[in-house]
């Protein structure tokens, strides 16, 4: 059992954004976005070997962390990264793996 009110916020945030890349049908969707800018949700699943309603469940989990946002047009949502989200969460890992990286640790 997991208590997250014993870590800090920035350990939590770090380990939710974690959990929320660490699928790689999320991965891949966030590869698509980012070579084709934007586009349609049905799109993905056609480039994916996922159906809809998986691409759907995976780009809800996306949108609510923050790294894509998503337009109404008509009955179609586009979908496209949300590059500001991207550079912040990028930056904390950046920070934290900084920050445990340079330690000298020598095992025997």
């Amino acid at each position: 059992m997991i208590k997250p009110e014993v870590f800090d916020n920035e350990l939590q945030e770090l380990a939710n954004f974690a959990k929320v890349i660490s699928h790689p049908a999320r991965l891949a969707i966030l590869k698509y976005l980012a070579e084709t800018k934007t586009c349609i949700s049905g799109d993905i699943s056609d480039k994916l070997p996922l159906s809809r309603t998986t691409v759907s469940q995976h780009l809800k989990e996306l949108r609510d962390s923050g790294l894509i946002h998503g337009e109404i047009d008509g009955l179609k949502i586009n979908y496209c990264l949300c590059g500001s989200s991207i550079e912040e969460k990028l930056a904390k890992f950046d920070d934290f793996f900084s920050k445990i990286a340079c330690q000298e640790i020598t095992c025997k």
